[in-house]
Protein backbone atom coordinates (compact mmCIF):
# COMPACT_ATOMS: atom_id res chain seq x y z
CA UNK A 1 0.00 0.00 0.00
CA UNK A 2 1.46 3.88 -0.87
CA UNK A 3 1.86 5.72 1.83
CA UNK A 4 -0.80 8.16 2.08
CA UNK A 5 0.81 12.22 1.44
CA UNK A 6 -0.33 14.64 3.78
CA UNK A 7 -3.22 17.31 2.65
CA UNK A 8 -3.06 20.80 2.33
CA UNK A 9 -0.21 22.94 0.72
CA UNK A 10 2.90 23.60 3.19
CA UNK A 11 3.14 26.51 4.99
CA UNK A 12 5.90 28.67 4.16
CA UNK A 13 9.03 28.59 6.32
CA UNK A 14 9.39 31.78 8.71
CA UNK A 15 13.33 30.53 10.20
CA UNK A 16 14.41 31.03 6.86
CA UNK A 17 16.65 33.47 7.79
CA UNK A 18 17.48 32.60 11.34
CA UNK A 19 20.90 31.09 10.12
CA UNK A 20 22.36 34.87 9.14
CA UNK A 21 23.08 36.05 13.35
CA UNK A 22 24.31 32.63 13.73
CA UNK A 23 26.58 32.84 10.64
CA UNK A 24 27.49 37.19 11.55
CA UNK A 25 28.72 35.65 14.94
CA UNK A 26 30.62 32.52 14.01
CA UNK A 27 32.77 34.55 10.77
CA UNK A 28 33.99 37.67 13.48
CA UNK A 29 36.23 36.34 15.56
CA UNK A 30 37.87 33.48 12.76
CA UNK A 31 38.34 36.80 10.51
CA UNK A 32 39.86 38.62 13.49
CA UNK A 33 41.89 36.41 13.91
CA UNK A 34 42.97 36.08 10.57
CA UNK A 35 43.39 39.75 10.44
CA UNK A 36 45.96 39.67 13.49
CA UNK A 37 48.22 37.45 12.26
CA UNK A 38 48.37 39.05 8.27
CA UNK A 39 49.12 42.91 10.27
CA UNK A 40 50.96 41.37 12.65
CA UNK A 41 53.60 40.11 10.44
CA UNK A 42 53.38 42.97 7.98
CA UNK A 43 54.41 44.68 11.24
CA UNK A 44 57.35 42.47 11.86
CA UNK A 45 58.32 43.19 8.13
CA UNK A 46 58.03 46.58 7.96
CA UNK A 47 60.37 46.98 11.15
CA UNK A 48 63.17 45.62 9.15
CA UNK A 49 62.78 48.01 6.32
CA UNK A 50 66.61 49.36 7.64
CA UNK A 51 67.91 45.49 7.28
CA UNK A 52 66.42 44.91 3.88
CA UNK A 53 68.15 45.97 0.48
CA UNK A 54 66.53 48.52 -1.71
CA UNK A 55 64.34 45.49 -3.63
CA UNK A 56 64.26 42.20 -2.42
CA UNK A 57 63.10 39.08 -4.50
CA UNK A 58 59.40 38.35 -4.60
CA UNK A 59 59.67 35.68 -7.42
CA UNK A 60 61.15 32.61 -8.20
CA UNK A 61 61.79 30.26 -11.16
CA UNK A 62 61.55 26.76 -11.54
CA UNK A 63 65.24 26.46 -10.79
CA UNK A 64 65.27 28.24 -7.83
CA UNK A 65 66.87 31.39 -8.62
CA UNK A 66 65.17 34.35 -8.14
CA UNK A 67 63.63 36.12 -11.25
CA UNK A 68 61.49 38.97 -9.62
CA UNK A 69 62.32 41.80 -7.11
CA UNK A 70 60.16 44.48 -5.74
CA UNK A 71 60.78 47.40 -3.14
CA UNK A 72 60.21 46.20 0.66
CA UNK A 73 57.15 48.75 0.73
CA UNK A 74 55.69 46.75 -2.76
CA UNK A 75 56.00 43.71 -1.60
CA UNK A 76 54.28 43.95 2.01
CA UNK A 77 51.47 45.59 0.54
CA UNK A 78 50.89 43.03 -2.45
CA UNK A 79 50.90 40.77 0.68
CA UNK A 80 48.17 42.97 2.97
CA UNK A 81 46.08 43.34 -0.41
CA UNK A 82 45.64 39.43 -0.92
CA UNK A 83 44.92 38.91 3.05
CA UNK A 84 42.26 41.31 2.63
CA UNK A 85 41.29 39.85 -0.52
CA UNK A 86 41.33 36.39 0.95
CA UNK A 87 39.48 37.16 4.18
CA UNK A 88 36.92 39.62 3.10
CA UNK A 89 36.14 36.36 0.42
CA UNK A 90 35.91 34.35 3.08
CA UNK A 91 34.09 36.90 5.49
CA UNK A 92 31.60 37.09 2.22
CA UNK A 93 31.23 32.60 2.23
CA UNK A 94 30.10 32.65 5.54
CA UNK A 95 27.84 35.20 6.50
CA UNK A 96 26.06 35.37 2.79
CA UNK A 97 26.04 31.09 2.15
CA UNK A 98 27.15 30.47 5.62
CA UNK A 99 22.90 28.67 5.85
CA UNK A 100 24.47 25.01 6.87
CA UNK A 101 27.30 24.98 9.24
CA UNK A 102 29.76 22.98 7.46
CA UNK A 103 29.93 26.05 5.56
CA UNK A 104 30.78 28.64 8.12
CA UNK A 105 32.90 26.17 9.41
CA UNK A 106 35.37 26.10 5.99
CA UNK A 107 34.66 30.01 6.04
CA UNK A 108 36.28 29.90 9.33
CA UNK A 109 39.10 27.69 8.94
CA UNK A 110 39.85 29.10 5.77
CA UNK A 111 39.83 33.11 7.41
CA UNK A 112 42.25 31.34 9.79
CA UNK A 113 44.49 29.54 7.50
CA UNK A 114 44.84 32.48 4.69
CA UNK A 115 45.92 34.88 7.57
CA UNK A 116 48.94 32.29 8.99
CA UNK A 117 49.92 31.14 5.47
CA UNK A 118 50.23 34.87 4.49
CA UNK A 119 52.19 35.77 7.64
CA UNK A 120 54.54 32.72 7.25
CA UNK A 121 55.22 33.19 3.79
CA UNK A 122 55.68 37.29 4.00
CA UNK A 123 58.17 36.48 7.30
CA UNK A 124 59.76 33.58 5.75
CA UNK A 125 60.88 35.35 2.24
CA UNK A 126 62.17 38.05 4.24
CA UNK A 127 63.75 36.96 6.19
CA UNK A 128 66.68 35.32 4.27
CA UNK A 129 67.17 38.53 2.98
CA UNK A 130 67.93 41.00 6.00
CA UNK A 131 71.35 42.32 5.58
CA UNK A 132 71.87 41.38 2.11
CA UNK A 133 73.07 43.77 -0.59
CA UNK A 134 72.67 41.38 -3.34
CA UNK A 135 69.68 38.84 -3.51
CA UNK A 136 70.19 37.53 -6.82
CA UNK A 137 71.20 33.95 -5.60
CA UNK A 138 68.90 33.92 -2.23
CA UNK A 139 67.41 30.44 -1.54
CA UNK A 140 64.30 29.84 0.12
CA UNK A 141 64.36 26.57 2.47
CA UNK A 142 61.50 23.88 0.68
CA UNK A 143 60.83 23.15 4.47
CA UNK A 144 59.93 26.73 5.06
CA UNK A 145 57.45 26.36 2.00
CA UNK A 146 55.86 23.02 3.21
CA UNK A 147 55.85 25.05 6.76
CA UNK A 148 53.97 28.23 5.55
CA UNK A 149 51.58 25.57 3.66
CA UNK A 150 50.74 22.97 6.42
CA UNK A 151 51.40 24.46 9.91
CA UNK A 152 48.76 27.04 9.53
CA UNK A 153 45.87 24.43 8.69
CA UNK A 154 46.53 23.17 12.79
CA UNK A 155 44.95 26.57 14.04
CA UNK A 156 42.32 26.99 11.04
CA UNK A 157 40.92 23.34 11.73
CA UNK A 158 40.58 23.94 15.60
CA UNK A 159 38.74 27.30 15.09
CA UNK A 160 36.45 25.19 12.33
CA UNK A 161 35.70 22.65 15.70
CA UNK A 162 34.53 25.76 17.76
CA UNK A 163 32.34 26.88 15.46
CA UNK A 164 28.68 25.58 16.72
CA UNK A 165 26.46 23.53 14.57
CA UNK A 166 23.27 23.90 13.55
CA UNK A 167 20.60 23.92 16.72
CA UNK A 168 17.83 21.55 15.82
CA UNK A 169 15.13 22.88 13.90
CA UNK A 170 12.05 20.58 13.15
CA UNK A 171 9.55 21.76 10.32
CA UNK A 172 6.66 23.38 11.39
CA UNK A 173 4.79 22.30 7.90
CA UNK A 174 4.42 19.09 6.44
CA UNK A 175 6.23 17.30 3.63
CA UNK A 176 5.41 18.77 0.33
CA UNK A 177 2.18 17.24 -0.63
CA UNK A 178 3.28 16.89 -4.35
CA UNK A 179 6.60 15.14 -3.49
CA UNK A 180 7.12 11.93 -4.56
CA UNK A 181 6.46 9.29 -1.93
CA UNK A 182 7.66 5.17 -1.88
CA UNK A 183 5.44 2.33 -0.93
CA UNK A 184 5.86 1.36 2.53
CA UNK A 185 3.36 -0.40 4.35
CA UNK A 186 2.23 0.54 7.67
CA UNK A 187 4.85 -0.23 10.20
CA UNK A 188 7.40 -1.29 7.47
CA UNK A 189 10.84 -0.13 7.70
CA UNK A 190 13.43 0.42 5.09
CA UNK A 191 16.93 1.84 4.24
CA UNK A 192 18.24 3.40 0.90
CA UNK A 193 22.05 2.98 0.70
CA UNK A 194 24.48 3.99 -2.26
CA UNK A 195 28.23 5.10 -2.69
CA UNK A 196 29.15 7.65 -5.08
CA UNK A 197 32.85 8.43 -5.82
CA UNK A 198 35.43 9.31 -8.73
CA UNK A 199 34.56 11.31 -11.37
CA UNK A 200 36.62 14.05 -13.27
CA UNK A 201 37.72 15.70 -10.03
CA UNK A 202 39.35 13.08 -9.51
CA UNK A 203 41.60 13.04 -12.30
CA UNK A 204 42.22 16.93 -11.44
CA UNK A 205 43.58 15.83 -8.39
CA UNK A 206 45.18 13.03 -9.80
CA UNK A 207 47.20 15.20 -11.67
CA UNK A 208 47.79 17.72 -9.10
CA UNK A 209 49.25 15.00 -6.64
CA UNK A 210 51.91 13.73 -10.01
CA UNK A 211 53.03 17.46 -10.71
CA UNK A 212 53.64 18.20 -7.00
CA UNK A 213 55.64 15.21 -6.50
CA UNK A 214 57.88 15.51 -9.72
CA UNK A 215 58.47 18.97 -8.64
CA UNK A 216 59.93 18.16 -5.64
CA UNK A 217 61.88 15.69 -6.38
CA UNK A 218 63.22 17.32 -9.82
CA UNK A 219 64.19 20.45 -7.26
CA UNK A 220 65.20 17.96 -4.16
CA UNK A 221 62.90 20.21 -2.29
CA UNK A 222 62.15 16.83 -0.34
CA UNK A 223 60.06 18.65 2.45
CA UNK A 224 57.89 19.89 -0.46
CA UNK A 225 56.65 15.69 -0.77
CA UNK A 226 54.43 16.67 2.51
CA UNK A 227 52.09 18.45 -0.35
CA UNK A 228 50.90 15.35 -2.68
CA UNK A 229 50.63 13.71 0.36
CA UNK A 230 48.60 16.20 2.13
CA UNK A 231 46.32 16.45 -1.65
CA UNK A 232 46.13 12.69 -1.77
CA UNK A 233 44.17 12.58 1.76
CA UNK A 234 42.33 15.61 0.78
CA UNK A 235 40.70 14.15 -2.62
CA UNK A 236 40.45 11.18 -1.04
CA UNK A 237 38.34 12.64 1.56
CA UNK A 238 36.30 14.43 -0.97
CA UNK A 239 35.78 11.82 -3.80
CA UNK A 240 34.59 8.57 -2.19
CA UNK A 241 31.20 9.31 -0.76
CA UNK A 242 28.30 6.76 1.42
CA UNK A 243 25.23 7.90 1.11
CA UNK A 244 22.32 6.90 3.60
CA UNK A 245 18.04 7.12 3.75
CA UNK A 246 16.74 5.47 7.05
CA UNK A 247 14.60 6.40 9.90
CA UNK A 248 16.17 9.37 11.59
CA UNK A 249 16.92 10.90 8.04
CA UNK A 250 19.79 11.46 5.36
CA UNK A 251 23.68 10.79 6.39
CA UNK A 252 26.30 11.77 3.69
CA UNK A 253 29.84 10.44 5.06
CA UNK A 254 33.22 10.75 3.12
CA UNK A 255 34.99 7.63 2.66
CA UNK A 256 37.51 8.99 5.73
CA UNK A 257 34.48 9.75 7.91
CA UNK A 258 35.47 13.17 7.16
CA UNK A 259 33.39 15.80 5.54
CA UNK A 260 29.81 14.34 6.47
CA UNK A 261 26.60 16.03 7.12
CA UNK A 262 23.10 14.49 8.95
CA UNK A 263 19.34 16.13 7.73
CA UNK A 264 17.40 14.80 10.41
CA UNK A 265 13.92 13.71 8.74
CA UNK A 266 11.69 16.33 10.85
CA UNK A 267 13.55 18.91 9.25
CA UNK A 268 13.30 17.61 5.19
CA UNK A 269 10.63 20.14 3.52
CA UNK A 270 10.91 18.26 0.57
CA UNK A 271 13.49 15.70 -1.23
CA UNK A 272 13.73 15.56 -4.68
CA UNK A 273 15.97 14.71 -7.85
CA UNK A 274 17.43 16.96 -9.75
CA UNK A 275 20.19 18.04 -12.40
CA UNK A 276 23.65 19.55 -11.34
CA UNK A 277 25.95 20.96 -13.82
CA UNK A 278 29.43 20.98 -11.40
CA UNK A 279 30.25 24.51 -12.75
CA UNK A 280 27.53 26.23 -13.32
CA UNK A 281 25.84 25.56 -10.12
CA UNK A 282 28.78 25.00 -7.81
CA UNK A 283 32.35 26.17 -9.34
CA UNK A 284 33.82 22.84 -9.36
CA UNK A 285 33.73 19.04 -7.90
CA UNK A 286 33.70 17.92 -4.51
CA UNK A 287 32.03 19.50 -1.50
CA UNK A 288 31.08 22.30 -2.74
CA UNK A 289 28.60 25.58 -1.94
CA UNK A 290 26.78 26.65 -4.60
CA UNK A 291 24.45 29.74 -4.91
CA UNK A 292 22.06 30.84 -2.06
CA UNK A 293 24.15 28.93 -0.05
CA UNK A 294 23.38 25.44 -1.00
CA UNK A 295 25.58 22.73 -0.25
CA UNK A 296 26.88 20.28 -2.90
CA UNK A 297 28.57 16.70 -2.70
CA UNK A 298 29.40 17.13 -6.79
CA UNK A 299 31.64 14.02 -7.92
CA UNK A 300 30.27 14.68 -11.65
CA UNK A 301 27.40 15.95 -14.30
CA UNK A 302 23.64 14.76 -13.95
CA UNK A 303 21.36 13.00 -11.68
CA UNK A 304 21.17 14.36 -8.09
CA UNK A 305 19.47 14.13 -4.76
CA UNK A 306 18.26 17.52 -3.87
CA UNK A 307 16.85 17.75 -0.04
CA UNK A 308 15.37 20.90 0.96
CA UNK A 309 15.35 21.51 4.58
CA UNK A 310 14.32 23.94 7.65
CA UNK A 311 15.41 27.56 7.86
CA UNK A 312 16.03 27.94 4.02
CA UNK A 313 18.81 25.25 3.77
CA UNK A 314 19.36 22.29 1.17
CA UNK A 315 21.45 19.61 -0.04
CA UNK A 316 22.57 18.37 -3.19
CA UNK A 317 24.10 14.87 -3.93
CA UNK A 318 24.86 13.54 -6.97
CA UNK A 319 23.97 9.83 -6.83
CA UNK A 320 22.72 7.10 -9.07
CA UNK A 321 19.04 5.91 -8.48
CA UNK A 322 18.33 9.38 -6.52
CA UNK A 323 14.68 8.86 -7.16
CA UNK A 324 14.48 5.99 -4.94
CA UNK A 325 15.89 8.13 -2.37
CA UNK A 326 13.85 10.97 -2.43
CA UNK A 327 10.81 9.12 -2.41
CA UNK A 328 11.86 7.09 0.58
CA UNK A 329 13.31 9.77 2.49
CA UNK A 330 9.82 11.91 2.14
CA UNK A 331 7.73 8.93 3.24
CA UNK A 332 9.79 9.12 6.37
CA UNK A 333 10.13 12.09 6.63
CA UNK A 334 6.48 12.18 7.05
CA UNK A 335 6.06 9.57 9.55
CA UNK A 336 9.04 11.84 11.42
CA UNK A 337 5.97 14.27 11.54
Amino acid sequence: MTATPPTGAPRPDTRAEAWRPRARRAMAWPTAVGALLALGAALVAWSWSDELPGEVASHWSGAGAPDGFLSPGAFVLVFVLVAVGLLTLFLAIGTRAGSAASTRRLAAGGSVWSGGFLAASLLSTLAPQRGLTDVSQVMIPGWWTAAALLVPLLPAVAVALLVPGDPAAPATAPVDPGAPRAALRDGERAVWLRRTAGGPGLAVGAGAILVTSVLAVAFETWAMLAIPVLLAGLFVAMFAFTVRVDATGLTVRSALGWPGTHVPADEVLRASVTEVSPFADFGGWGWRVGRGGRVGVVLRRGEALLVERTEGRSLVVTVHDAATGAALLNTLADRAR
